[in-house]
């Protein structure tokens, strides 16, 4: 006669069973440890992590705040102690900003489409100060902005010490016709370059330009942010797009003209509207092309530096200031990255990065690479990323020395003194420069 079945089912029946009750009834429960084992995690950066943490998903944004690195999600805010990984409080919140460094750093948090901010301390989540009233917030290495609105369409625009509790100043900005929300809304200035795997904002914060310009329908006030006053409010035609870099007041003008476009630009230090100083053929890539010269982008740059294009099509790096020239490429050659101090430039055959001093006006280093380099810029490490295979590796800005050599695939969130942050999946590590 045939087996009615295995007697191994049914004592995987009772197993199962057994456990049950023991862990509903408090005697013994596997399961914290089994899902814990399947979720355990490869290194993302084999050895070279000083600790690698499960985080509660994919973030928005990374920051080492001091000790602290705090991680923004889409509706929460979460913080980790910078020597260990491990989690220090949370925060429910639709965006995070920093602002200040070291020990005057803090958090500023707040809600979607909702007024007022809090302004947090990155280790404990205390909160420092609480505003009701702000629509937008914009933070800096050296302080904090906020504005606010009222009903009739008025506004004021306040600048704070990152732990202050009074503001430096505020000044009326009059109305303002596009409403401005949340954390660094765009303004017209200069937008960072960054390289693949490299999270855009991996440099900041900035430090607090002396000038900003608020958008309002077209027009674009521009405030003095030394002196709290509205200095000028430029009108731009169709034809004109205004930027903000190294104190001046950029009207940049592109003509379709003979299938081409015509650029031009003038520098101008308001309220002054003479010209410090002038460029024409000079092309910021504000516009794409077959655009009609539609100019729908801010030139790259640091505060202070930006890139342009010569009539003959090489890559210049100036100074907004007063235009001088602090690089002028060969044919080819290409900036994967320039802040106010450095530029990072890829030779014409792709072979070579090196790294040019502004102040020294000369190469700092040179070192070869493979397939895929990007590169990014921030205030403590240049970043150099590559393909086959993945690799991040960061140098000493000024002497190319190098500081972390890793194999990895994972993304660059943050960059701080001491090391980066690196984060793949649900998973975040720290590794350490030597």
């Amino acid at each position: 006669m045939a087996s009615g079945g295995s007697p191994w089912k049914g004592y995987a029946l009772v197993a199962i069973v057994i456990v049950i009750v023991l862990a509903t009834t408090g005697v013994w429960n596997p399961w914290p440890q089994v899902w814990s084992w399947v979720n355990t995690s490869e290194p993302i950066a084999g050895g070279a992590a000083r600790w690698q943490a499960r985080i509660g998903g994919s973030p928005q944004s990374v920051a080492i705040v001091g000790d602290a690195v705090v991680v923004e999600y889409r509706t929460s805010i979460e913080a980790y102690g910078l020597t260990a990984g491990i989690k220090l409080w949370d925060n429910d919140a639709d965006w995070a900003a920093i602002s200040g460094e070291g020990g005057d750093a803090v958090v500023a948090t707040g809600r979607l489409l909702t007024k007022g901010y809090q302004v947090l301390d990155p280790r404990s989540g205390a909160q420092l100060r609480a505003d009701t009233e702000a629509t937008a917030v914009w933070t800096y290495r050296n302080g904090l902005l906020d504005l606010r609105c009222a009903k009739g369409g008025d506004c004021q625009l306040t600048a704070w010490a990152p732990r202050g509790t009074k503001p430096l100043w505020s000044v009326d900005t009059g109305g303002i016709g596009f409403v401005l929300n949340a954390a660094n809304p765009d303004l017209p200035d200069t937008r960072q370059l960054t390289a693949d795997r490299v999270d855009d904002d991996v440099a900041r914060p900035r430090l607090m330009p002396s000038l900003i310009g608020l958008p309002d329908d077209g027009k674009v006030r521009v405030v003095d942010t030394a002196t709290g006053r509205v200095v000028q409010t430029a009108e731009p035609t169709a034809e004109q797009r205004i930027a903000i870099a190294g104190g001046r007041v950029l009207t940049v003008t592109g003509i379709a003209k003979d299938g081409t476009c015509y650029y031009g630009v003038v520098a101008t230090d308001p309220p002054s509207s003479a010209p410090v100083w002038q460029r024409d053929g000079l092309n910021l890539r504000t516009a794409d092309n077959g655009s009609g010269c539609k100019q729908e982008h801010d030139p790259a740059g640091g505060e202070d530096v930006i890139l342009g294009v010569d009539p003959t099509g090489r890559e210049e790096l100036l100074a907004g200031h007063d235009g001088r020239v602090l690089w002028h490429g060969a044919k080819g050659e290409t900036v994967l990255s320039v802040n106010d101090s450095f530029a990072v430039i890829r030779s014409a055959d792709s072979r070579t990065l090196r790294g040019f001093s502004f102040s020294r006006s000369r190469n700092a280093w040179s070192r070869s690479v493979g397939e895929g380099v990007g590169a990014a810029l921030t205030p403590y490490a240049a970043i150099i990323t590559s393909r086959r295979p993945d690799r991040v590796v960061a140098v000493a800005p000024s002497t190319g020395r190098v500081l972390a050599d890793v194999r990895t695939d994972a993304e660059i969130f943050a960059a701080g003194p001491g090391g980066l942050i690196a984060v793949s999946g649900r998973d975040m590590a720290y590794l350490p420069f030597a």
